[in-house]
């Protein structure tokens, strides 16, 4: 596969690992440039510039491809500065940038060889990253897990009209986990995709606790609801008694402060990482109606990029049906 998006990232597929709060570690992030994608780590949730530092080291260690650093900004004004200076030491080959105003990313970055992936889940946002310099854009719609777009556009919609609005590569994200969500974002429009939620349920995803991986799998493209609607950060989860406490107290006009230990971290990790659901949440997609295995991520991608090129076969069957009638 060859599009703008491989060239500029140096991958054999354009695939993208999304940046997955207390998940992204080096050896996900391995295992995905290894199997031809781009990896990633996420800085944020490793939160000190010597944690940072070691697991890029360890990605180096377990991978001799190109991968990315993830910088969460909309909630960490005071801490991503300090985890880029390390990105920047540590000669990353990519950072990607997710969550409010990326301009001083960019304006640190100005001259360091480092390419950049913004993710946004709008058009105005994606000029605006364009404006900025971004080599690439990953357009997320309404589908996916983790936090989305205010205005509930879904991906089938979002991609073209963004790929119609800039002039730099779009990877689609949201609700895509298999070849066939590969071929339909090339049909979109997008020249790469990035996927969160399917990454989760792989065998090199180690810090995802049994639990969560196997409610993914058990899980109807149904079973996720919005969070922190109300808050104007909305974010897809898993629905659990949890999940939907928390939404029942958003209708009773809690606030940010009332939900605060709800939504924060630890209740993430409460979930993800000891799988205390009473206690707890999940970011999922609604790709989960389309997710029933834990393969590793080499069986993943490779059945991604078959099961792709035969959909492409049968369309391209189809088509020549159609023109000798």
């Amino acid at each position: 596969m060859k599009t703008r998006v491989t060239d500029i990232f140096g991958i054999k597929y354009p695939i993208v690992q999304g940046g997955l709060a207390y998940l992204a570690y080096a050896d996900l992030a391995a295992a995905v440039s290894n199997a031809g994608g781009l990896g990633q780590i996420t800085a944020a949730t490793l939160r000190t510039p010597d944690r940072l530092r070691k697991e890029i080291r360890k990605v180096r260690t377990l991978t001799n491809k190109p991968f990315s650093v993830n910088f969460a900004i909309a909630r960490h004004d005071g801490q991503y500065k300090e985890l880029l200076e390390v990105a920047i030491e540590e000669k990353v080959p990519a950072i990607s940038i997710t969550g409010g105003n990326p301009q001083p990313v960019f304006e640190r970055i100005k001259g360091e060889n480092i390419k950049t992936l913004v993710l946004v889940s709008g058009v105005r946002q994606a000029q605006k990253a364009e404006q900025l310099g971004a080599d690439a854009i990953m357009a997320v719609g309404q589908e996916g897990g983790g936090h989305v777009g205010r205005d509930d556009i879904g991906t089938m919609v979002l991609i073209p009209r963004v790929v119609d609005s800039v002039s730099i590569p779009v990877l689609a994200s949201g609700g895509i986990g298999d070849g066939r969500g590969l071929l339909a974002a090339f049909a979109l429009g997008a020249e790469g995709i990035e996927m969160g939620t399917r990454f989760i349920a792989t065998q090199e995803c180690v810090h995802a606790n049994k639990k969560y991986k196997q409610a993914i799998l058990a899980a109807k493209e149904t079973d996720t609801v919005i969070i922190k609607r109300t808050l104007g950060a909305p974010g897809r989860v898993l629905k659990s008694g949890f999940t939907l406490d928390i939404i029942e107290q958003e209708q009773n006009g809690a606030t940010y402060e009332d939900l605060q230990t709800m939504i924060s971290g630890k209740a993430n990790c409460n979930y993800i990482y000891d799988g205390k659901e009473m206690e707890g949440f999940g970011w999922a997609g609604q790709v989960i109606g389309l997710i029933n295995d834990i393969p590793t991520v080499q069986e993943l991608i490779d059945e991604m990029v078959l099961t792709a090129d035969k959909r492409w076969d049968q369309i391209g069957n189809m088509i020549k049906e159609k023109k000798h009638r």
